[in-house]
């Protein structure tokens, strides 16, 4: 078939390369100049099955509340008056129970745990070069009751046959050595020996070369202006190019999803939650970080890429912007600073934002629409790379009428009603 992915970050890239692997031609479409230039760019690096969550849990109605008034809050509010915001928040809110949260952590675990696996086929078959490392992610608390409060997820991590390590102080910085002049700031932390670390954009563009090898057409500078349709199906994609015609059509826009399927009458609950990450030149190799650690205090992660330590983390319900405001970088300085004090040169360190599409049960929304040639890959958050492999393996199996190989009856859009 001939197949046209809307969009060019990691999980479209991804998903037209194993279009193109399965037999159909592929074309990509993108506004921008190469792959992975908007929210797959400068993300936290973190490849970690084990610890897909959603952010949708117990306590963190109670927590957003107290989190409005730290200087260095993980999660900003500043919604815009809108009902789609509105929308979306609520039903956060309704997913906010133990037995909602074990059941969403229990399907993004499914899925990730299955994206590293696709993942790990894919850098043996062609060996790209991204930084990668698998060194695992290291959880850190910097109190006891952040400690104590991690029985559930290590609960679905043993269902789910996710290896894990529950260490002390000692523990951390046997993993960490960068931490043992801070060994005072955390009590101990949960490390998930399996995940890995790299550079998200650096793969992304490493693939979309495998991708055209493989006859893959991408369309840069292309605006994508809007979906037709005819008698039940799309007929076209409306662009600045014109207008563009295939068999089937997979949308994979992101944060933008939702406006792309609105006039055909879908609701699709993906809100652009914005993240920020700064990136600093390791000065002090010692000192560094080996791998991923997870701040649990300030939602950060720091992650080492190559000889660069990227810091990644917040969640800003904004709208629709990609400001940079000096507060937001100085929580980040905060978070590598107090943990890993002059490893790197964070006065020389680039700053950015991207708008991460989340939903709100934290699970990405893949699969069919009413539409019979429409196909979604969105809504995967701040896990869009730990999930991206997989995802796209998900749907080019759909696409082709292929059984995948896991249950994905709960990932589609008609969970939502």
């Amino acid at each position: 078939m001939k197949i046209a992915v809307l969009g060019a970050g990691v999980i479209g890239v991804t998903t037209a390369h194993y279009l193109a692997k399965a037999g159909h031609e592929v074309t990509v479409i993108d506004r921008q100049s190469g792959p992975a230039l908007e929210t797959s760019f400068a993300n936290a690096g973190e490849l970690s099955p084990g610890y897909s969550s959603p952010w949708a849990a117990p306590g963190i109605p109670a927590k957003a509340v107290k989190w409005l008034f730290m200087r260095h809050a993980p999660l900003i509010l500043h919604p815009h008056a809108n009902i789609a915001t509105v929308r979306w928040l609520l039903a956060l809110l309704r997913n906010c129970t133990s037995a909602r949260y074990a059941l969403n952590k229990a399907r993004m675990v499914r899925l990730a745990e299955y994206s590293q696996e696709v993942q790990t086929a894919l850098n043996a078959e062609l060996g790209l070069q991204y930084d990668h490392r698998t060194q695992g992610t290291l959880q850190l608390f910097r109190t006891q009751k952040q400690l104590d409060g991690i029985y559930k997820d290590t609960e679905v991590l043993r269902q789910g046959g996710v290896p894990f390590e529950v260490l002390d102080q000692d523990g951390c910085v046997a993993a960490e050595p960068g931490l043992a002049a801070t060994r005072d700031l955390f009590v101990g932390g949960l490390r998930l020996p399996k995940d890995e670390t790299g550079d998200c954009f650096k793969f992304t563009n490493a693939l979309a070369d495998t991708a055209t090898g493989q006859g893959v057409t991408f369309l840069w500078d292309t605006a994508i202006k809007a979906l037709t349709t005819d008698k039940g199906r799309i007929s076209g994609v409306e662009t600045s190019r014109g207008r563009i015609t295939a068999d089937a059509y997979v949308l994979a826009l992101g944060s933008y999803s939702p406006q792309m399927v609105k006039p055909l009458g879908m609701t699709l609950p993906v809100y652009p939650v914005k993240g920020y990450s700064i990136t600093a030149p390791i000065v002090n190799e010692p000192a560094a970080p080996v791998s991923t650690i997870m701040d649990e205090s300030y939602k950060v992660a720091i992650t080492r890429l190559g000889d660069r330590i990227r810091v990644g983390g917040m969640a800003e319900i904004s709208g629709y912007n990609n400001v940079l405001p000096e507060p937001r970088r100085n929580t980040l300085e905060h978070s590598v600073g107090s943990l890993f004090p002059g490893a790197g040169d964070l006065k020389a360190a680039t700053y950015w934002s991207g708008l991460r599409p989340m939903t709100p049960d934290g699970t990405p929304v893949i699969g069919k629409t009413r539409f019979d040639n429409l196909f979604l890959n969105t809504g995967h958050g701040t896990l869009g790379w730990t999930m991206a492999c997989g995802s796209a393996r998900v749907i080019a199996d759909i696409v082709s009428g292929q059984t995948p190989d896991i249950e994905t009856a709960d990932l589609g859009i008609a969970r939502y009603g």
